[in-house]
């Protein structure tokens, strides 16, 4: 073990997720098995559930982790009222669309959860060796999938700290962001394109299949790298996939193709949750060092810096939307420059949890006895996506060093319309597929109408398909939130003000950094 040069925070942000947070902590112990590090490691865990009982659950958790060993903080709501009540009153307004307004009611959202755990390690009395922070998620763990001929096995692959700690120590790092494996990091509003065409293909490959015969869906799978899984690829520089992904089947012993699409159709729900059954990745092996490349996107699930780091705080928490990593990213990368990278350090990520079949908390996706509601996922993928480019607009010119209000008004206007015209025309697409799979499924004379024990198969697939229509169509609530004037004009000018107003909001957290008065 090589002398550690460094100690490190891990901070786990945490919302009504007891299971989760405990499958994280199981592998952070299995992780410091497989590879012992030599410095201190100890956890935070930042809480912003709602349920009473999910607060108790996971302080007992954390204590149960502690108590084996690892140094372990809890910071509970009433701990995060009190970091806000000690700030001076004028940098508490200042810093309400930054770290809450103080009630700590639960569900402020996780960028916010995320800056007060930042001002917490702030507050931290200097220790032995300068420090790393390093934020992680609830539901991902200290592990990777790796591809095998007989299926996916999980394993402690990566050592994760060594390899932050010869990254900061041998570079001039100041940040550093992984990715993950397993599920994608984005949402279902941004995947059922893709997924649409992989389920068509895959039923349309059944249907000419013996149903009694082996199942031929085994052998490699391809891996879901540069945002195979994303509908919009091309709008982060990727070449968006051509062609429909091949299902690749993980029932074990032998087992008919009747069979596989049982299986398969019991996963189709689980997509509402973020999987993504076709399109995974994979770990694959490679030197950290000799992996380092500029980047440009926080994975806020997977992201380490040095104490020079809690300069930047997670931007625009108040307007709780998502793709506020990508947008930190754009910032910091106009910042830092080379001293912002990636590396291959991925960790597995896990949108739903084993036995249950479905995430134990995902806000802005409603179910209700077998119904899917998307709509609040949508509008915050929709707007995140309209506040993220705006900021790549803006860094382009200049930003955040000189923002005129006048040009954010414009560049948010120009990219809405934008994002607009891109997401009717992916809605339209969807529509038509819809249509297309479910005529493929219905068709008289396709096998699965007749073969015995496909009764829930077939209750799955129509499920699956009345969830998308209901999340997709044209008429769909989501899109209707989306697309009606007054909502977007409301949304424009909140996230243009939000941006015009960042440079003081810097200024205020670099006060409440050091203490300072208002």
């Amino acid at each position: 073990m090589a002398a550690a040069r460094h100690d490190f925070v891990i901070v786990i942000p945490v919302a009504d997720r007891p299971r989760h947070l405990a499958d994280c902590l199981a592998s952070l112990a299995g992780l410091l098995q497989h590879h012992p590090y030599g410095g201190e490691v100890s956890v935070l865990v930042a809480d912003d559930s709602r349920e009473s009982a999910s607060r108790a659950a996971h302080q007992a958790i954390a204590a149960e982790h502690g108590g084996r060993g690892i140094k372990l903080h809890y910071l509970g709501q009433d701990a995060q009222r009190a970091l806000v009540a000690g700030l001076p009153a004028g940098l508490r307004t200042r810093l309400a669309g930054v770290v809450g307004d103080g009630a700590g009611k639960g569900h402020q959202g996780a960028s916010i959860t995320r800056n007060l755990a930042c001002l917490w390690l702030a507050r931290l009395p200097a220790g032995g060796r300068p420090r790393l922070y390093w934020f992680v998620d609830s539901d991902q763990e200290f592990r990777v999938n790796v591809e095998t001929a007989m299926g996916e096995e999980l394993a402690y692959a990566v050592d994760y700290l060594g390899g932050l700690d010869r990254i900061f120590s041998e570079t001039e790092t100041v940040m550093v962001t992984g990715k993950v494996v397993g599920d994608p990091p984005v949402s279902p509003a941004v995947m059922a394109g893709n997924f649409l065409a992989d389920v068509e293909a895959c039923l349309a490959e059944l249907a000419g299949l013996d149903p009694a015969a082996a199942c031929a869906f085994h052998g490699a799978a391809l891996s879901a790298d540069e945002a195979a899984y994303h509908d919009m690829a091309d709008l982060f520089g990727f070449r968006p996939a051509q062609a429909a992904w091949r299902y690749r089947c993980p029932l074990p012993g032998l087992h008919d193709n009747a069979a596989t699409l049982a299986g398969f159709a019991a996963r189709l729900g689980c997509f509402f949750d973020g999987e993504h059954p076709t399109r995974r990745s994979y770990y694959q092996a490679g030197e950290v060092m000799a992996s380092l490349r500029p980047a440009r996107t926080v994975y806020t699930g997977n992201y380490c810096f040095s104490q020079a780091g809690l300069t930047w705080f997670v931007p625009f928490a108040g307007l709780r939307l998502r793709m506020a990593g990508p947008t930190l990213g754009r910032i910091v990368r106009a910042e830092l420059g080379d001293a912002f990278v990636s590396a291959n350090l991925p960790m597995l990520h896990r949108r739903t949890v084993d036995g249950l079949g479905a995430a134990e908390c995902r806000p802005g996706v409603e179910r209700t006895q077998g119904q899917v509601d998307l709509a609040g996922e949508f509008e915050r993928q929709y707007f995140g996506d309209v506040m993220l480019f705006t900021i790549e607009r803006l860094t382009a010119a200049g930003f955040p060093g000189r923002a005129p209000e006048a040009a954010v008004a414009t560049a948010v206007a120009a990219t809405d319309a934008d994002m607009l015209a891109r997401y009717r025309a992916r809605q339209a697409a969807t529509a038509v597929a819809i249509d297309r799979l479910e005529a493929l499924f219905e068709a008289p004379g396709q096998w699965w109408h007749d073969a015995a024990g496909l009764a829930g198969a077939h209750v799955e697939v129509r499920r699956f398909i009345a969830n998308l229509r209901a999340n997709f169509a044209a008429d769909a609530p989501a899109w209707r939130r989306v697309a009606a004037d007054d909502q977007r004009a409301a949304r424009r000018a909140a996230i243009a003000a939000a941006i015009a107003a960042y440079p003081a909001d810097r200024t205020a957290w670099h006060a409440a950094l050091a203490g300072g008065a208002a």
